[in-house]
């Protein structure tokens, strides 16, 4: 698993979601939108394919390979398929997320 990866205004624009959305999609992913409310907790689980997960509002945390990911506006982190990972939102806001697919 990658580090988090931050938006980057000057490369990409202003962090929209139709911004985010072109980003994700010019690197071959299909991308869906997810809104969780607080207390969303996802146990640990692993995926078939490589996604990138990010977030538009809100803080994420995601936790993978021994490490903890705090993800807020305009992050993204590599999940690679077969990865073991947990997710669940910190605080009390929504998190409204991106998430990208892609099969290998």
């Amino acid at each position: 698993m990658t580090e988090i990866e931050k938006w980057d205004e000057s490369k990409w624009g202003v962090l929209t979601e139709s911004n985010m959305r072109r980003v994700l999609e010019s690197r071959g992913y299909a991308v869906s939108k997810y809104t969780y409310p607080p207390g969303t907790y996802f146990p640990d689980h692993t995926h078939a394919i490589d996604k990138i997960d990010t977030v538009l509002k809100g803080r994420f945390l995601i936790r993978a390979e021994g490490g903890d990911h705090l993800l807020g506006p305009g992050d993204m982190i590599a999940v690679p398929a077969g990865t073991v990972h947990s997710a669940e939102v910190i605080g009390h806001e929504t998190v409204v997320s991106l998430d990208a697919t892609r099969s290998r």
